[in-house]
């Protein structure tokens, strides 16, 4: 399967692979081994071998250079993603070409559901049930591993359902906010 992904503003082509029970993953030339294990529903376990080895010395000396990572992987606001290396969020858009095209639907006319980018703990609700919203405002803020993470209007509207409340924990993708 190949992807374009972008990661902060830039682009990268990214190809994934099965081989064995590991994958060969290639970002713009570079090819790693990469093993997964599913945790739950949001993270996976990888371990990383840097660069990938193809004769049996090489890969025999692979595991001194193993690495692992907890990356977890939920929607964000803007139909992209945000992916958790460790602590550290990123945001993520694939194939982001497709993805612009997509972004016009923000203009549409059809309902705005806000989720939670990720699991974590409603600090504050900023609209009400019937209030006007105007693209870009934001709605609610929600704490994830020690971050606040302010989730927005995509388009002008009037909030018809409220879900969030604060002070409660949610789970990534879980409904906050409908604008029409």
């Amino acid at each position: 399967m190949r992807y374009e992904v972008e990661v902060g503003g830039r682009t990268r082509q990214v190809a994934l692979s099965r081989v064995g029970d590991a994958f060969a993953v290639t970002v713009d030339g570079r090819e790693w081994r990469v093993d997964a294990a599913r945790i739950d529903a949001q993270t996976l376990s990888l371990l990383v071998d840097s660069p990938w080895q193809n004769d049996t010395q090489a890969a025999a000396n692979a595991a001194t250079r193993r690495i692992s990572w907890d990356v977890s992987i939920a929607p964000d606001l803007l139909g992209g993603l945000t992916v958790c290396v460790g602590a550290t969020p990123v945001g993520v858009t694939l194939d982001s070409r497709r993805r612009r095209g997509r972004a016009a639907d923000a203009g549409g006319t059809g309902p705005q559901r806000i989720v939670a980018p990720m699991p974590g703990k409603v600090v504050r609700v900023l609209v009400g049930p019937g209030d006007p919203v105007r693209a870009r405002q934001p709605l609610v803020v929600v704490e994830a591993m020690k971050m606040e993470n302010e989730l927005r209007a995509a388009r002008d509207g009037t909030v018809t359902e409220m879900h969030a409340r604060e002070g409660t924990s949610v789970d990534a993708g879980a409904l906050l906010v409908v604008i029409q």
